[in-house]
């Protein structure tokens, strides 16, 4: 039986699937279910969409599922569409073993959750609505959302959930509009597609999606010089075999509960904890601690090819690392002193996201082919872009300057975290009192169920999903992670919409 709460889901990417997922599976559905976003390929997000073939997920099937509780979910999905259709499903990297699927087939995954979602929805009772317009504005009316879309249209709501994604990279050396300046490089095949083979490209970051640069020209053929530029020069770390580890001390049971008691937890407290966790598992502080300080000091080229001879290492730390951050930093990190928090965002941001988000080895591998051949460079210390009067731009870094026909962006959202097509509804958000900015980017929201907080107070009605609670959580990267918070806000509204009186009830 449906219950009283119409729910309106704002954004259609990854995270949206995962949410779509959670609420088909409650105990009771939503009334109604609708989903707002304009996007021409629904569910996939920007990483996910149709796109080349040489881009590959970055993890191994049980953390790409959508499913909670379920991590073989994605890999039976695979194995069904290998029967359904004969198409290939072993992507086995050589190196590690692990299976990586392409970004495009993850998409297919994304789409057929979602659509096998609404009809679950449908057949439990639920109104189901896809509404092809952007959210411009969200106000509250008494106990009544109000959703206003582009199209001029209303849509009244009793829940809200918003997870519009983190949109492209940031821009800080203002080029946007520039001839041979590319700001956003999804979907490569596209966006990619003009340049030249022997022209010189310098993409701007060292993360994921710059990596995803070099593999798609690398592909395509291109022989000029690549240089990936950014301020310190940490690449993502490179995936070793996996090991099995189940936590025993770095649990969410152990943090959440000390979360109910109202107790805080200094960060030394944190990292003797995890001590405890390496230890347990054969490793140790001290070999996590080497490898850290190692990403801000070491060379990118010698830190890839050390990081890629060690796939098969015995020592398990970085891989319990890799399980326990994702898993249970976000029941850690609201336990945290307010200093610690800046602290570890400010100095140790980029090393997190490299050690928790490694690449497949077979990328590093292709990666330092491509600097064997002199194809590729890295730059660190970056402090300037600027465009050139006769065309083609200049990159100044600390140790000298690049000359480049392109400049890709492939850096890290803008600092606020707030994607550019959103700016309308968090504009509103604010400007009605129903969400605060947090000072680490993003919107204030509570651990506990991802609502929407202003002056303390929980709201029970809008929640936030994605790296607009990047500030507060801090740890929303992964589907593991999405798939944790979709849990918790679909508990949520079914909380909510169980104090709501049945409007079908009659008073006797």
């Amino acid at each position: 039986m449906p219950s009283p709460s119409r729910t309106g889901i704002v954004g259609g990417g990854a995270s949206a699937v995962c949410l779509l997922d959670a609420l088909s599976r409650s105990p009771r559905v939503p009334e109604t279910v609708a989903v707002f976003d304009p996007s021409p390929h629904l569910w996939r997000g920007r990483a996910y969409q149709p796109d080349s073939a040489a881009l590959w997920v970055n993890a191994p099937p049980e953390d790409m599922t959508v499913r909670e509780g379920d991590p073989e979910h994605f890999a039976r999905w695979l194995q069904a569409h290998q029967s359904a259709l004969g198409a290939r499903t072993d992507f086995t990297d050589a190196w590690s073993g692990i299976p990586f699927t392409p970004r495009a087939l993850y998409g297919d995954y994304l789409e057929q959750c979602a659509r096998a979602a609404l009809r679950t929805l449908a057949a439990r009772g639920s109104t189901i609505s896809v509404v092809r317009s952007a959210v411009v504005e969200l106000t509250r009316a008494g106990r009544t959302l109000l959703v206003r879309t582009a199209d001029g249209r209303a849509h009244p709501l009793d829940h809200a959930v918003v997870c519009v994604g983190s949109g492209g990279p940031a821009d800080p050396h203002r080029l946007t509009g520039l001839p041979g300046f590319i700001p956003d490089p999804y979907p490569v095949a596209r966006r990619l597609a003009g340049i030249g083979a022997d022209q010189r490209v310098v993409v701007l970051g060292s993360g994921l999606t710059a990596i995803d640069v070099v593999l798609s020209l690398t592909a395509a053929g291109h022989r000029g010089k690549v240089v990936l530029a950014s301020r310190r020069g940490i690449l993502p770390g490179v995936r070793q075999r996996p090991v099995e580890h189940t936590l025993r001390y770095f649990t969410a049971d152990r943090f959440q509960a000390m979360a109910a008691r109202g107790q805080t937890l200094p960060l030394t407290d944190a990292v003797a904890v995890l001590a405890e966790e390496l230890t347990a598992a054969g490793s140790s502080l001290a070999s996590v601690a080497e490898e850290i300080a190692a990403a801000g000091t070491e060379e990118p080229v010698a830190r890839l090819r050390r990081q890629l001879a060690a796939v098969d290492s015995p020592d398990p730390g970085l891989r319990v690392l890799q399980r326990a951050v994702p898993d249970t930093g976000p029941d850690v990190w609201p336990l945290l002193p307010e200093h610690d928090r800046v602290l570890l965002r400010e100095r140790h941001y980029r090393t997190i996201m490299s050690l928790c988000c490694p690449m497949p080895p077979t990328t590093a591998a292709t990666l330092l082919a491509q600097v064997d051949r002199g194809r590729l460079e890295f730059a660190s210390g970056v402090e300037q872009v600027s465009a050139d009067p006769g065309g083609g731009f200049t990159l100044r870094t600390a140790t000298g300057t690049h000359r480049a026909d392109v400049v890709v962006g492939a850096a890290g959202p803008a600092a606020d975290r707030f994607p550019a097509g959103a700016k309308a509804l968090i504009d509103s958000l604010t400007a009605n009192g129903l969400a605060a900015p947090h000072p680490q980017g993003g919107l204030r929201v509570t651990r506990a169920t991802s609502g929407l907080t202003v002056n303390e107070a929980v709201d029970r009605q809008v929640y936030v999903l994605g790296d607009l609670a990047s500030g507060s959580l801090f740890f929303t990267f992964g589907v593991p992670s999405l798939v944790d918070r979709a849990v918790d806000i679909a508990e949520a509204i079914h909380r909510d919409a169980a104090l709501r009186p049945d409007p079908t009830m009659q008073p006797a």
